[in-house]
């Protein structure tokens, strides 16, 4: 009698990745299911590399909607890429699961592939374990040689930019929290700010030789311009009457809770950036074709950190400058 014939079943976390994870490839030579992902970055190219975790309870609330927590938890590591005016194209992913829950994860799946079909990256692999929920990205960006804008670049003379809104994320956590309540006709839209945020990829990538140095708002913009200001061995000037208070003032009218969440809040993902006076002009044409807010808020002078001040150039008090997960 002839042995009888056995096929090995799918284990639960390749079936996983098959189910909700194994798309066509755009610009990969392999992707999900080897040892290894194979890529070919363009000859006189560079490779712009980022991972960036996100954890449940610390980045993201527990009831957060998976399709938009898929979305973010890619879209912060193409902010990061367009930091450097990198074009990302190719992201692996790291899930952490406290259980198997395919509605979740089909939820998590879609939002995390609209975003990579917005911004045309692939997944090309990564790895899944049982643990607390836990989502990590490495995220590959392309640069041509010597191209990339640094944190390091800024000069005595530049002037500090902002894209979009800053604030807004901040704002729509608070309000989730239950710490403040939002005017009606603004919580939709900081709540979107936090949940959704929008990597500014097309303006990173055209910022490459207008900018001398550029980072993206996640701890804070004051925080965050600090670390252009190390990098940099200068002195960040921000003029608090200079930054975009308007549309957070019609959205919160505690102006505390709206001047953390300006200068400290985090989690905008905008772009902050400096650039010589001669880029004004350019920085314009630029806000115009791409239906983005650049906002001035300040300048570079010789010395070192960071510091906010009033209309008559004095120094003001900041309460707390952003977000530090070992403070």
């Amino acid at each position: 009698m002839s042995a009888p014939q056995h096929t090995a079943a799918p284990s639960p976390e390749f079936d996983l990745i098959r189910r909700h994870f194994v798309r066509p490839m755009r610009a990969a030579a392999l992707g999900p299911g080897d040892d290894c992902a194979l890529v070919s970055p363009s000859p006189g190219h560079e490779l712009a590399v980022t991972s960036d975790m996100l954890v449940a309870g610390t980045h993201f609330l527990p009831d957060t909607d998976p399709r938009r927590l898929g979305w973010k938890t890619l879209a912060v590591n193409l902010s990061d890429v367009a930091a450097m005016g990198a074009t990302p194209r190719w992201v692996t992913l790291a899930l952490s699961l406290p259980g198997l829950d395919h509605d979740w994860l089909a939820a998590f799946a879609a939002g995390f592939f609209d975003c990579a079909d917005t911004f045309g990256v692939d997944l090309i692999g990564g790895d899944t374990t049982r643990g607390p929920l836990n989502l990590c990205v490495t995220a590959f960006g392309e640069v041509a040689c010597g191209r990339a804008v640094r944190r390091g670049g800024a000069q005595a003379g530049d002037r500090i930019w902002v894209s979009g809104q800053p604030g807004r994320a901040a704002l729509g956590l608070a309000e989730l929290l239950g710490r403040l309540t939002l005017a009606p006709a603004a919580r939709a839209d900081c709540i979107t700010a936090l949940e959704q945020p929008q990597p500014r990829v097309a303006l990173g990538a055209a910022l490459k030789g207008l900018a001398s140095a550029m980072i993206d708002v996640s701890d804070g913009l004051l925080a965050d311009l600090g670390h252009i200001a190390t990098a940099s061995k200068v002195s960040a000037v921000v003029e608090d009457a200079a930054l975009p208070w308007t549309a957070l003032d019609a959205a919160c009218s505690d102006r505390a809770a709206v001047r953390d969440a300006l200068l400290a809040g985090g989690d905008d993902y905008e772009l902050l950036f400096c650039a010589p006076p001669a880029a004004d002009a350019a920085l314009a044409a630029l806000s115009a074709r791409l239906g983005l807010a650049l906002t001035r808020i300040g300048h570079i002078e010789a010395g070192q950190g960071v510091q906010l001040v009033d209309a008559s150039g004095r120094s003001m008090p900041v309460a707390r400058r952003g977000y530090d997960h070992f403070s």
